[in-house]
């Protein structure tokens, strides 16, 4: 990816109805499966292994499609990648109307890897376009990703009595295609101001008009954030605070039907713990922004989900109350590990390569809590061993939670040598800059 001029009022307007469009496509297509997985059974006679599969499909791909959308955009650019990837969401959407159990899984599967590359390129197009308002418009766009995900499942089944599981399901390739349609001028726009490439064999200070430090800076963003252990802080605590999120919105409504609430009830905690988190995915990120440590936010939101946690376990049948504890801790971690995206990189390039290392690794490590959580349960009998495990994971999400807070930037680490028997360019200087970088200011 290469870093755009200052935008115009105009282009910046319009980047920003199209970073609106984009969130809230991020997630209907997901949200909007599981009230009708019923009628989908019966109709496409799927087992109970197959629905299991459906579900897990589209956060399995999130994990598995995050790490190559950094390298999409690094190759056709942001504004095309995003493009590209609200037409396949909208051809995924499209496809899964076609009454084939292939078709189904396809489009799934088609729909998840272009949200994954909307997922990964949001904070990057937040960073590039707009790097003073990083707090207020990652907060709106978490915001509007709630929006989308509840807009996706409370519309489902009105329309779905409307007119069938068909146009429930396809509904939200309308808006995908408008959205495609916004990001396809700033595509062109892009691709008009894209500057020209050095030629083959001449260093990066060699193009015109690049100044010796952005050379430098570009040889840095060859490396590897794999290096960095900024970055895997930072993909560990997002996949641990998407971890808690998953297995508690999954598994709660059970614990508390065990309890001795109705299944009414028991459903209607899950819908607060997400109420509760949209005011909060608008101002969290707000406040993060402004402060220089974002140690001690991570601390209260992690004490919060700890003493959630061991209320379930000493007293469940006060489920309202930690009900409300988990809506503000989950409501809260997520926001602050996606502003960390923008707040731990030095420019849009990096902010990219570590929202999809963040993203992938933080997704398919999610993707076992619910799992994990369901086989302790019926291997035990009980619910207790499996809150424990979420109770001992808390450690590392605050450890790694505290180390992607301390202030600083994640840089990548210098690439391998060309070949055998070639060095890296300016070795002392990369490593200097990385060392520094990755270290608490």
């Amino acid at each position: 990816m290469t870093s755009s001029p200052r935008t115009t009022r105009s282009a910046a307007i319009w980047t920003l109805v199209g970073l609106v469009l984009l969130t809230l496509n991020l997630r209907a297509a997901i949200t909007g499966v599981p009230p009708l997985l019923g009628e989908l059974q019966d109709t496409f006679g799927l087992t109970g292994v197959e629905v299991s599969v459906l579900t897990t499909l589209p956060e399995l791909c999130l994990g598995l499609f995050s790490a190559l959308a950094p390298l999409l955009a690094r190759r056709i650019g942001t504004e095309a990648a995003i493009t590209a990837a609200l037409l396949v969401i909208t051809a995924g959407l499209l496809l899964r109307v076609v009454p084939a159990q292939t078709a189904l899984f396809s489009g799934t599967v088609l729909a998840a890897a272009g949200m994954a590359t909307g997922n990964v390129l949001v904070p990057a197009v937040i960073k590039r376009g707009f790097p003073h308002r990083v707090g207020p418009l990652t907060g709106l766009s978490m915001m509007l990703l709630s929006v989308g995900g509840a807009a996706g499942a409370g519309l489902a089944v009105p329309l779905d009595h409307m007119g069938g599981w068909r146009p429930a399901l396809a509904a939200w390739a309308l808006p995908a295609l408008v959205a495609a349609l916004v990001w396809g001028p700033l595509t062109l726009r892009a691709r008009t101001r894209r500057p020209e490439r050095p030629a083959a064999g001449a260093s990066p200070s060699a193009a015109a008009g690049t100044p010796p430090d952005a050379a430098a800076r570009a040889a840095g963003e060859k490396g590897s954030l794999l290096r960095s252990p900024l970055a895997w802080a930072v993909m560990v605590f997002m996949g641990m605070t998407s971890l808690m999120f998953y297995t508690l919105t999954a598994w709660l409504p059970e614990i508390m039907h065990d309890q001795g609430f109705t299944p009414a009830t028991a459903g209607m905690m899950n819908s607060v713990i997400i109420v509760i988190g949209i005011p909060l995915g608008f101002v969290v990120p707000v406040v993060a922004a402004r402060m220089r440590d974002q140690r001690p936010l991570v601390l209260g939101v992690v004490a919060l989900m700890a003493v959630g946690l061991g209320g379930l376990l000493l007293a469940p049948r006060a489920g309202w109350v930690w009900t409300a504890v988990f809506g503000v801790a989950t409501g809260s971690a997520f926001p602050i590990a996606l502003t960390l995206l923008n707040l731990r990189s030095p420019d849009a390039a990096v902010t990219a390569r570590l929202s999809g290392m963040a993203q992938s690794g933080g997704y398919l490590l999610a993707a076992c809590g619910p799992l994990t959580f369901g086989v302790l349960r019926s291997v035990t009998g009980g619910w207790e061993a499996s809150i424990w495990l979420l109770l001992l994971l808390v450690v590392p999400e605050l450890v790694c939670g505290l180390l992607a807070a301390r202030p600083g930037f994640v840089r990548p680490g210098p690439p391998p040598p060309d070949g055998p028997g070639q060095s890296r360019p300016e070795p002392a200087r990369l490593s200097a800059r990385s060392t520094e970088s990755d270290r608490a200011r």
